[in-house]
């Protein structure tokens, strides 16, 4: 594998891991023409509420629904530390390991994306990474519904294709098409405490992490 490509780094709490979160990882690996996707679970996320389930559980099932995947490798440093998890932190942390020269790729929904704002040290992540935004196919982020300042960063630094992310390590924002899946991991949670399998919308090795260790 190239590892001059881009590394996507990809976080979230994973409560659980679902196919939503593999076909995001994997259009963005295609769509940015990324070298590997690095899965962070969340150990302890700061900015919502605290997962229902422990972060090792969560680490356990993102390593199995990964691997088969290549492409896809797992980073336990956040459930690891026992504090709160920041993503300034982590990729200060990566770019300390990696060097200066490594493109960065934070991959982040458009949910994510339009609270950046609110996100601890934020204008700093445009140093440590690029942004891989995931959009709906066709549809582009309403600058109007964001806060002025993020809005501010988007038009400066946004409109950029997937080539840009080789050309310096972080700094643009660019826009892929993401499947519509409306999948949830409340959702998830919920169909779980009614004994459902859910199959198709879990890998099954997660699902069996689940019945296995009587998650949910």
């Amino acid at each position: 594998m190239n590892e001059a490509l881009p590394l996507g780094v990809f976080g979230g709490t994973f409560d659980p891991v679902h196919v939503g979160h593999l076909r995001l990882a994997e259009e963005a690996r295609e769509a940015l023409q990324l070298g590997r996707v690095r899965w962070i679970p969340a150990g302890q996320p700061w900015h919502r509420a605290a997962p229902q389930t422990s972060p090792a559980h969560r680490l356990a099932m993102v390593e199995a629904a990964v691997a088969s995947n290549e492409a896809f490798e797992v980073d336990g440093r956040e459930v690891a530390s026992g504090r709160p998890s920041y993503t300034v932190d982590t990729l200060t942390a990566l770019r300390a390991e990696l060097g200066d020269a490594l493109p960065l790729v934070l991959i982040l929904g458009t949910d994510a994306f339009s609270l950046l704002h609110t996100w601890h040290r934020w204008r700093e992540l445009f140093a440590l990474a690029h942004i891989g935004l995931a959009t709906r196919a066709g549809q582009a982020v309403d600058p109007a519904a964001l806060d002025p300042a993020l809005a501010a960063e988007l038009a400066a630094r946004g409109g950029r294709d997937a080539q840009a992310l080789r050309k310096r390590p972080s700094g643009a924002i660019v826009r892929f098409d993401m499947t519509p899946l409306a999948v949830s991991a409340t959702d998830i949670r919920a169909r779980l405490a009614r004994g459902e399998r859910c199959r198709y919308l879990l890998p099954d090795e997660v699902f069996e992490y689940i019945r296995l260790n009587r998650l949910y």
